[in-house]
């Protein structure tokens, strides 16, 4: 089967996921991290890439990122992998490739899933029993949205200043959002939309974005179609 062509819409933002392959280790200790982190800041400059929110966990990254062109994000990407790979093969004295294939994404319709796929990669870490307290983890957006260190790593979406008039207003609006019981199946819907290359929005988003993409943006209903029943007149 034929790989699907990746969705990048420009001026949308985008959730991003890349794995290390066969979960392979990609960051081994903080020196990793901040060089990583570095070298995102570049590509994502060079690409006019604007991030609004990360997570770096030992084995993968998520990323909430808006292109300025349809070409960025995929430019970023590659500039990221190509810098980082080189270098921390060189400091670890290894070879070969560090990636799980091509990073995955999926095209979000901000009104609607902008904020909750911004505390879904923010609670990655809580999900995954490293931390009970989202910014206590170093190495995510969470603490530069909570007022507890500024990131020049980030671009805050204008939806997340839409929270409130003051910083106060808006870091105290996002720890309650953060606080907040998040469904099961939202969870599922963030995940699987972003390993599956699919979109998240309203059915008005999709049937847009469709014409921009010229491509399936949700995946098909199982099943035959049902037939048409004769209505008799």
């Amino acid at each position: 089967m034929a790989r699907m062509s990746r969705l990048a819409v420009a001026g949308h933002p985008h959730h991003l996921f890349q794995r290390g392959n066969d979960r392979t280790a990609l960051f081994r200790d903080d020196a990793d991290r901040e060089r990583y982190l570095g070298f995102l800041r570049e590509a994502a400059a060079a690409a006019k890439v604007a991030l609004h929110a990360y997570v770096l966990m030992d084995d993968h990254v998520h990323l909430l990122a808006t292109p300025a062109g349809a070409e960025g994000l995929s430019r970023m990407m590659q500039a990221l992998g190509r810098n980082y790979v080189g270098w921390f093969n060189h400091r670890h004295q290894r070879s070969g490739t560090l990636w799980e294939g091509r990073f995955r994404s999926s095209l979000i319709e901000a009104d609607s899933w902008l904020l909750p796929c911004m505390r879904y990669i923010e609670l990655n870490p809580v999900r995954a029993g490293i931390t009970v307290d989202a910014p206590a983890y170093r190495w995510s957006s969470a603490r530069h949205h909570l007022g507890q260190g500024a990131d020049a790593l980030l671009t805050d979406h204008t939806l997340f200043w839409s929270l409130g008039n003051t910083p106060f207003d808006r870091e105290a609006a996002w720890r309650d959002f953060l606080g907040q019981p998040v469904a099961a199946a939202e969870v599922r819907q963030i995940t699987a939309s972003c390993l599956r290359g699919w979109a998240l929005g309203s059915t008005s988003f999709l049937e847009r974005m469709h014409e921009v993409a010229g491509r399936r943006l949700a995946p098909a209903k199982r099943g035959r179609p049902r037939r048409h029943e004769h209505v008799p007149i």
